[in-house]
Formats: C-alpha cells, structure tokens, sequence
C-alpha cells in the first residue's frame, strides 16, 4: 500500500518536474523577442535560482573539496552551456523543435561509448540511435531542404553536444564511496554557471528597464517581471528539485519515460501559447525521436568495473543512481 502510494507520488512529481522544466523556453522567448539578448535571460535565470540555492549549497559546501572536477563540468556543461545554447537556438527556432534535437543526446552518448571508448553497444542501442536520427530528420524536414535556421539548428546541436559531455563527465568515479548530494550538486553548478555567464554575458550592459515592461505572448501583453519569475522559481528551483525527489522515488526506467513528456510539453505550451504550430510530419518526427532517445538511454551498456561510462550508475548503487539522473537532468 505505501509501496504504491509512493510510485504514485513520484510519478505526480516527475511530471510537475517535465511540466516546469518544458515551460521555460515557452516563458523565456517572449522576453528574447522584447528585446533581451538570450545570454542575457540565461544569466537572469542561473543566477536567480543560484540566489535562491544559496542555502543548499551552503549545506553542502564540503563538495567544493571532494567533488571540485563534477561541481565544474556541472556549471559549466549542464547549465551554462546548454542553457546558453538553448536560448539562443530558442531565438532562431521554435521552441519544441530546439527540444527535440536536445534530445539527441542520449544516441550521441552512445556514439561516444561504440566510437570513443570502443566498446560494443547493444542492437537495441542502436535501433534508439536510428529511430532518434531519423525523427529529427521529420521534425527538421530534409526533404524541404532544412525549412529552419541552420544557425539555429547547429545551436541546439550544441546544447545537446553540452549535455553529452556532462554525462560522461558525471559519470567518471560513479563507483566511488561517497557519491555527492544531487541536491548539492545543482546548487553548486548554479553558482559556477552563474559565474561563467557573468564573463560571458556580461550583464552591466543588459538593458535593465525591459524587465519593466512587458512581453508579447502570441498577441497577449505579459509582464516581463512575471515570466521571469516563473523561469527562475518555477522552470528551474522547482523543476531541478522536483525531479531529483521523483527519480529517489521511481525506477531509472520510468523517470526516463516521465522525463520525455517535457518535450511533448514544451512542444504543446509552445503550439498554444506561442502560436507555434508543427506539421504532421513534424509531429510524428518528435514522437519517434522521443521514443529512439529512451530506447538508446535505457540501453546504454554497463561499463567495465575498472571504468564506468555514461549511464552505468543507474544500475547500480542507489545514490550513484540519483546523482546521475537528477543532476544529469539538463533540459532546459
């Protein structure tokens, strides 16, 4: 009975997770189109919800001495670099379209583990690495000799190609005593994030009075005070806690499917309130990139006791487990 109710109340949280994280394009491109440069609102949300994470990582300060190398490529992978190359790919294209190639990154994951670390990958693998390639093929309409922004498209490439490299990074040492605090882990990547995207940038030159006005959502003025509230309390403080609690109470396997619900989400708020409408090819596309993404996810094969590589964690010690997942969640 508790058994139960806990699955249910996991799988309530991961979706309130997939909910607020598939919310923040759809809430930060607004603000882009007002006229704020995107580095500028990524610097905006990591540094509001570092403010906010102060707290957690005061609690767990004794990461900066055990764990300086995954605190790093956290910041600067998983929230700097993705982040950053999702906003601006957001500001070229729609929004449910940059998600999608973003989720790529579980097939290049195992392009890394068969090309990189030369170690066999599983026939299923690679059926998730063809169905994903080829969806995106649909979303991107090839045959319409890529109807979208190639600039943009390459953006979103990119904050896939960030989010591969934190996985392996997170991944090295995974069998270690003394996993870190996923909750501790975010903190702490939000702050060196905040700090890197304070140099790159450089916000004395954003144009401050804009979060004053308002913001056009698809002919409906917002405030943009309002949308950015919603970025940094709800698209990332509550959606990074929300889902490191829902992955401690469900398997890998079903926080993986829950976790893909956030680019149909994101794909939904973007089509009502952004009047982002995709094609039926289009939709079928992500639908199949979706389902070769968790396909190449759960199978990514374990790895050698003497090395682990991406995706190994998960099946083994709990804590490694939540570590990897829920810090590893880097969707915007």
């Amino acid at each position: 009975m508790h058994a139960t109710q806990g699955r249910s109340a996991g799988l309530g949280i991961a979706l309130v997770s997939a909910c607020a994280f598939g919310g923040s394009g759809v809430a930060a491109k607004p603000l882009i189109e007002a006229g704020l440069d995107p580095l500028h609102v990524v610097w905006l949300r990591v540094a509001g919800a570092a403010l906010v994470m102060l707290p957690v990582a005061w609690r767990h300060r004794d990461l900066v001495r055990r764990k300086p190398a995954l605190l790093a490529g956290f910041g600067l992978l998983a929230v700097a670099g993705v982040q950053a190359f999702y906003f601006a790919s957001i500001s070229r294209i729609p929004v449910g379209v940059a998600l999608l190639i973003e989720y790529l990154a579980p097939a290049l994951v195992l392009g890394w583990v068969r090309f990189v670390q030369r170690r066999p990958v599983t026939r299923a693998a690679a059926l998730g690495v063809v169905l994903a390639a080829g969806g995106l093929a649909c979303v991107v309409q090839v045959w319409s000799g890529l109807t979208f922004d190639l600039v943009g498209l390459l953006l979103a490439l990119a904050a896939a190609c960030c989010q591969v490299g934190y996985f392996v990074l997170s991944d090295q040492g995974a069998g270690e005593d003394g996993q870190a605090d996923p909750l501790g882990v975010i903190a702490y990547g939000l702050l060196v994030g905040a700090l890197v995207l304070t140099v790159v940038a450089r916000p004395w030159g954003m144009d401050w009075a804009l979060l004053g006005g308002s913001a056009d959502m698809d002919g409906t003025a917002v405030p943009a005070w309002l949308l950015l509230g919603w970025i940094v309390l709800i698209a990332t403080v509550l959606a990074y806690v929300t889902g490191v609690v829902s992955v401690r109470r469900l398997s890998p396997q079903v926080a993986g499917v829950v976790a893909c619900l956030e680019a149909v989400i994101a794909t939904v708020l973007a089509w009502v309130l952004l009047g982002e409408h995709l094609a039926a090819p289009q939709i079928i596309g992500g639908a199949v990139v979706l389902v070769g993404a968790f396909i190449a996810q759960s199978s990514t094969p374990k790895a050698p006791a003497a090395g682990p590589v991406a995706g190994s964690a998960a099946e083994g010690d709990p804590e490694a487990r939540d570590t990897e997942l829920s810090s590893g969640r880097t969707a915007p």
